[in-house]
């Protein structure tokens, strides 16, 4: 039985046609990574195409908030989903850039650009 958490990670999920845009917010670390993996993995669930992953309300990430969309990239392409994550702040980009991430990923400034 699960109820809405005040302070989850996903703060929502938006469709648009099959696209699901998951929309985050605040620090994704140690303590909220296994809330934030399963509301992703919840999202693909729902078996959308595509998922695009918003991450502009996200201003900090370790190693663990990594590892949950790293599990979610490794589930979607087991179902033939597409994942994006867009709206990286420099801090958040740059592990991905550091880790070499940022070429595992498809990674868009926009939700815009996401879309096209």
């Amino acid at each position: 039985m699960s109820n809405e958490q005040p302070n989850a990670p996903v703060t929502g999920v938006r469709w648009q046609e099959n696209v699901a845009i998951v929309d985050v917010a605040g620090d994704i670390d140690l303590n909220r990574s296994l809330d934030f993996q399963k509301s992703l993995l919840a999202v693909l669930e729902d078996g959308p195409h595509r998922i695009i992953v918003n991450l502009s309300g996200v201003p900090y990430m370790d190693s663990s908030g990594v590892a949950s969309l790293v599990k979610l990239l490794s589930r979607a392409r087991k179902s033939g989903c597409q994942l994006s994550l867009v709206g990286l702040t420099t801090r958040v980009k740059s592990l991905f850039e550091i880790t070499r991430l940022d070429v595992v990923f498809n990674i868009s400034p926009t939700e815009k650009d996401a879309l096209a």
